[in-house]
């Protein structure tokens, strides 16, 4: 899914512009896959963008960061809120939110014992939806099928155990 610019991505607790926020080549996770995600989508509604199951993707994305013992410096709470301040910056009807929980550059090696709180980052990258393509079943299908009951898996990076 090609993801449109957008102005701004939410860094470490700042809306960041788009072309800043920026990560080193070296970030650990890029070589070790030490990072948790999600994705969320936000739907069109009257009342402007609707996050689905929100709390229920940002309570996941903690549990799996507590399951690689990287303590996140933000609630639920707090993320939620960060969440939705995003999405409201882009303008967007209905977009795709993407929160990732990464360690960054500063010791290479498979432990992440020695990377420090600074060393911990956290974004979201928001971008528009596709559009529906030819041959879709529709929506209604696929809120059904997320919204079916599941054992609550974790994403860590590189892996999606869903």
């Amino acid at each position: 899914m090609p993801l449109t610019p957008t102005p701004f991505i939410w860094m470490n607790g700042s809306l960041v512009p788009w072309d800043e926020a920026q990560i080193h080549v070296l970030t650990h996770t890029l070589h070790y896959g030490t990072g948790v995600f999600e994705g969320i989508r936000a739907y069109p509604t009257p009342d402007g963008p609707g996050i689905f199951r929100l709390t229920d993707h940002i309570a996941r994305l903690k549990r799996s960061a507590d399951i690689l013992a990287m303590p996140l410096p933000y609630s639920v709470d707090e993320l939620v809120a960060a969440t939705k301040e995003t999405v409201a910056s882009t303008g967007l009807d209905g977009c795709y939110v993407r929160p990732i929980a990464y360690y960054g550059y500063g010791e290479m090696g498979l432990s992440t014992i020695g990377l420090s709180g600074r060393r911990r980052h956290r974004l979201l990258a928001v971008g528009r939806l596709p559009g529906r393509r030819r041959g879709d079943q529709g929506r209604e299908a696929e809120d059904q099928l997320v919204a079916t009951p599941r054992p609550q898996h974790h994403a860590a990076g590189g892996q999606d155990h869903r």
